[in-house]
């Protein structure tokens, strides 16, 4: 499972730490967060093989960007020059699923979401991966405000959406057999990208 969660100077990219398949788990310690720049990190579900050939062109492409602009590519050229990576293949699709979040040319924080041909989208939030259809939910709920009558929208802070990510992925593993082991929270500021793990089941 793997979630993204944007705020106003700030972006959080969380997934758990499982490689499962079936009923048995191949591996207890495997972030599926990939940090690519200073300001950007992905997060990919899915087939784990797909993933790890996924990361490593575009980390290939980011290298020879910067050595033909020197400079480093912003959260929204990553997005379209993934969308393109991924529309290239589409009849023979990575099958994984991608969310990137990071900070804007602004500072803003930014999520990407993408299906496995190339389509993407900007969002506020974003869960993907086995959890996704009960993270999502929660989402709307807690940081969106869907439907919620008499409620005070208030910004969301930092300290509050750390504390969210850390809830929703315990609740998470209680229920989806695929989640758990530890989940690790990258937080992407203009200082730069802070890791956090916590614990969670291990059956």
């Amino acid at each position: 499972t793997v979630l993204a969660i944007a705020g106003e100077d700030f972006a959080i990219v969380a997934s758990d730490t499982r490689l499962s398949e079936g009923y048995s788990i191949h591996s207890r310690d495997l972030p599926k967060c990939y940090k690519l720049t200073d300001k950007t990190v992905i997060g990919c579900s899915g087939f784990h093989g797909d993933c790890l050939t996924l990361t490593k062109i575009i980390e290939a492409r980011l290298k020879m960007y910067k050595h033909s602009n020197n400079k480093t590519m912003t959260s929204g050229a990553i997005a379209a020059m993934l969308s393109t990576i991924l529309y290239s293949r589409r009849f023979f699709p990575y099958y994984v699923y991608n969310i990137i979040g990071g900070l804007d040319e602004e500072g803003k924080g930014a999520v990407y979401s993408f299906d496995p041909v190339g389509s993407y989208q900007r969002d506020a939030y974003k869960a993907g991966g086995s959890a996704s259809a009960m993270l999502q939910p929660l989402l709307d709920n807690q940081i969106g405000y869907k439907n919620m009558q008499n409620v005070e929208h208030l910004p969301l802070t930092l300290e509050k959406a750390v504390q969210l990510v850390k809830d929703v992925f315990i609740s998470a593993a209680e229920r989806d057999v695929y989640t758990g082991d530890t989940l690790k929270i990258c937080v992407v500021t203009k200082d730069g990208i802070t890791e956090e793990s916590i614990e969670l089941r291990k059956d």
